[in-house]
């Protein structure tokens, strides 16, 4: 793939139904009515601790990544890649290019969640030098179920 031909960018609101677009073309799960509606992402575009791209060609969105932190971690959160994209290494520039802004916030440990039936994920993250914890367990407590 020629990267020359790809924009990688920060993410508008005027995005987000080509964000969608993208992810229901990937099959990421997504909640829009909860925190993946377009009034909760639009105002995570304007927090300080929170990073939005999109890779874009020719003017449609085939890649994204949301990196975010809370001052001591950073979190990767997001990653899709258009089906006709991948195993060109969009993915490996997203997550680069995510840790690039990380690391300008002063972030030191970046992290990722990956759902333990996702091999290509863990695949693409261990590739890129993210160690996986098994002796991690995730929790969470949740508002109500479309958060």
């Amino acid at each position: 793939m020629d990267f020359l031909d790809i924009t990688i960018r920060k993410m508008n609101v005027s995005d987000y139904d080509n964000l969608i677009k993208l992810w229901n073309e990937t099959g990421l799960p997504y909640r829009p009515k909860g925190r993946d509606r377009k009034e909760k992402i639009a105002n995570e575009l304007n927090s300080s601790n929170a990073v939005f791209l999109v890779a874009e060609l020719k003017d449609e969105i085939i890649g994204s990544i949301f990196g975010t932190h809370d001052g001591r971690k950073g979190w990767i959160n997001r990653l899709a890649v258009s089906p006709k994209y991948r195993k060109k290494g969009l993915a490996q520039k997203l997550i680069e290019e995510i840790e690039k802004h990380l690391t300008d916030f002063g972030i030191e440990i970046i992290a990722c969640l990956i759902e333990e039936w996702n091999d290509s994920s863990m695949k693409l993250f261990k590739k890129a030098g993210y160690i996986h914890h098994p002796e991690v367990y995730y929790f969470t407590k949740r508002s109500n179920p479309d958060v």
